[in-house]
């Protein structure tokens, strides 16, 4: 087997492992917005999108970026057979989120009055602050220790940590939001947070992993580090959710709470159902990249087979999502939420350059430039913040799906000149050829499902989506030999 098909085979068969949780991931998902939409309504899921919104924000802010600093050191010491090193590594980063999962609980504890009069504009949520600083506290627990399983490519134990947590959050958090209602999205989020905690405690705790004492100087050294690549990140990530959080706050305050309940569900199937997609592909690129960062040869390489198979795995869904957005929509929500679905098919789109700009800009957090990252992500955050700002003034949530589209084009654009010019990179022409071809399919699904219906839209959409699997099957095909490798895992 060749260096390249080995290669291909890793990235496919880690996508289809975590392809096939992720598949009961986004059903557990569909299940809770259903019940969300048909309980809480689209007010409910403003409220939610707000909450949720702020935690994620106060989280980018605490949590230093420790979650994916750590995979890079991870990674490398895994790579070096050192046991001891891996030790060390898991010892800082376990006493690290221990500090910072409690300085994000007690900020904002500290800070709930605060938060709830910039979030909704009353005191009314200030105790559901007061409550969600214990849901920091075990989010960041539970994030060091799923990073470690990532870090040394426990592929099964983060998939069954994933599958069973969402699985527990959904059930114990469903009665909340049939006997409370509103009220009860804050205590929903908290049993989620305590579901998904003790699942990946139970997973982690399997790992045989040496204890090792560190003493302060070996931890400051190591926690240093660490904390510099992470604090970019966590700077990154704080953009980025803040960007989220002031369109929110600006859609409110310029439009009603209805329009963010609208935004939140809309944006919520491209970064969750979508989003599960980016992270079963993710999940083993990102040490695998950061193993041969120092080698551009081999990253490059490793950048363009990612690239390819992102595409041709998430493609054939885009086109089906494009085409059929409404019936999307009434299943995952209701009939009341028809009104995004112009926005959605705009943002749609947009997710070809999401898929294509993320498999470059990883290449950032895997060669430790933190200066470069930091310009990418909040230089493109400010585009996309005022893209949203203008889009949603001028053409309301039709606005917010075209002004994605844009943001994430210009994203990509500028990601590919930067590792262009600082890394030598260059395009094969299979990734063209296989981009090229799928972006003329799916602009073709956006037209067809803005423009026809009925038969037309029937027909013409078959055509298109049969295109794009066929097409797609046929070059993973000659990429990984589809039959031999489904052999090899059944005998497996």
């Amino acid at each position: 087997m060749s260096e390249n098909q080995t290669s291909y085979r890793s990235i496919f068969n880690s996508t289809s492992l975590f392809g096939g949780v992720q598949v009961f991931i986004i059903l557990t998902s569909i299940v809770r917005s259903k019940f969300v939409a048909v309980f809480l309504g689209p007010m409910g899921i403003g409220v939610f999108g707000l909450l949720n919104s702020t935690v994620l924000f106060i989280s980018a802010i605490s949590s230093f970026g420790l979650e994916r600093s750590v995979v890079r050191d991870l990674a490398e010491a895994n790579a070096s057979g050192d046991s001891n090193k891996v030790a060390v590594v898991i010892t800082v980063l376990k006493k690290l989120v221990w500090f910072t999962g409690l300085f994000g609980a007690v900020f904002s504890f500290a800070l709930s009055g605060f938060l709830s009069e910039l979030t909704f504009g009353n005191s009314d949520y200030s105790i559901g602050f007061k409550l969600l600083a214990v849901s920091l506290l075990l989010n960041q627990i539970t994030a060091g220790e799923k990073a470690i399983l990532r870090g040394l490519r426990k592929l099964k134990y983060i998939a069954k940590a994933s599958l069973w947590g969402s699985i527990l959050g959904l059930v114990v958090s469903i009665p909340f939001y049939y006997f409370v209602g509103i009220s009860g999205i804050v205590p929903a989020m908290l049993v989620s947070s305590f579901a998904m905690f003790f699942v990946t405690i139970y997973f982690s705790k399997r790992l045989k992993i040496e204890r090792s004492k560190v003493s302060r100087k070996e931890l400051f050294a190591q926690g240093k580090n660490m904390l510099l690549l992470g604090l970019a990140l966590s700077l990154g990530s704080m953009f980025v959710l803040g960007e989220s959080y002031l369109v929110r706050l600006f859609i409110r305050s310029h439009g009603n709470i209805e329009d963010v309940g609208f935004y939140s569900a809309g944006f919520a199937i491209l970064n969750s159902y979508f989003g599960v997609i980016f992270t079963a592909l993710t999940t083993d690129y990102y040490p695998r990249l950061a193993a041969v960062a120092d080698d551009n040869r081999k990253a490059v390489r490793l950048m363009n087979q990612q690239s390819e198979m992102t595409v041709l795995l998430i493609s054939p869904l885009l086109v089906v999502f494009l085409v059929f957005i409404n019936f999307f929509i009434i299943v995952l929500y209701s009939n009341e939420f028809i009104p995004i679905n112009t926005m959605m098919l705009w943002a749609g789109l947009g997710i070809y350059f999401k898929a294509v700009s993320w498999s470059l800009g990883v290449i950032f957090i895997s060669k430790g430039e933190v200066k470069i990252l930091l310009f990418s992500e909040i230089v493109s955050t400010m585009v996309m913040l005022t893209a949203n700002l203008i889009g949603y003034s001028y053409y309301g949530l039709e606005g917010l799906g075209f002004s994605f589209l844009f943001a994430y084009l210009y994203t990509y654009i500028q990601n590919f000149l930067i590792v262009k010019f600082r890394y030598e990179f260059v395009y094969s022409m299979d990734f063209l050829k296989v981009f090229f071809v799928h972006l003329v399919l799916g602009a073709s699904a956006l037209t067809i499902g803005m423009n026809l219906s009925g038969a037309w839209l029937y027909g013409l959409s078959t055509t298109i989506i049969l295109s794009s699997i066929v097409f797609s099957i046929n070059k993973v095909n000659k990429r990984i030999d589809i039959m031999s490798f489904l052999k090899r895992r059944f005998i497996k």
